[in-house]
């Protein structure tokens, strides 16, 4: 059995797409998973499996989502070990920044450098980003929400072929933890 997290893109925000976490929940255990909990309302899942990869992982609850729901949403599976690589690797002195201000965007996919390349990172200074496995760093110093660069840096030509999802620090380490049982 391996240990995972599956990151939900895009749900109950704003009053739409809602996905309560304890139908969640019971529609991953449907599916064979063990271990089940959820955490916030945001859409993270953390679940035992003895079948499947993470891209079967996420296809299956892909599909199963939309079935239950009526609605497709994006979801990335990942393992403890990647999710507490990711948090090891960061670029940025986590301990000393408030969790709003250091973002993880998970990708789907592997990404090339050569995507991001035409951004002039010292126009959005003191904001900053770095690329990392699957994932981008994003230090935001004034918060997510008033970040210039996270707005350029979620626009559809720079995320084409690749699922995107961000989580702050504190879910990041949240999920590592969890992971680790």
């Amino acid at each position: 059995m391996t240990t995972y997290a599956a990151l939900l893109r895009g749900i109950n925000v704003g009053g739409s797409r809602k996905v309560p976490m304890a139908e969640l929940r019971t529609l991953m255990e449907g599916l064979g998973h063990d271990g089940v909990r959820t955490y916030l309302q945001s859409g993270q899942a953390v679940f035992s499996s003895g079948h499947g990869d993470e891209e079967s992982l996420a296809a299956e609850l892909t599909r199963a989502i939309e079935k239950h729901f009526g609605f497709g949403v994006d979801v990335i599976v990942r393992d403890h070990a990647y999710l507490k690589a990711v948090a090891e690797a960061c670029p940025f002195p986590a301990a000393d920044l408030e969790a709003k201000q250091l973002h993880v965007i998970y990708f789907s996919a592997p990404v090339d450098p050569d995507r991001f390349a035409e951004i002039d990172q010292a126009a959005y200074l003191p904001e900053e980003f770095r690329l990392g496995d699957r994932a981008l760093y994003l230090y935001a110093p004034n918060g997510l929400g008033r970040s210039k660069l996270a707005e350029h840096l979620s626009k559809p030509r720079l995320n084409m072929g690749v699922i995107a999802t961000s989580r702050n620090w504190n879910t990041v380490v949240k999920l590592v933890e969890m992971t680790s049982a």
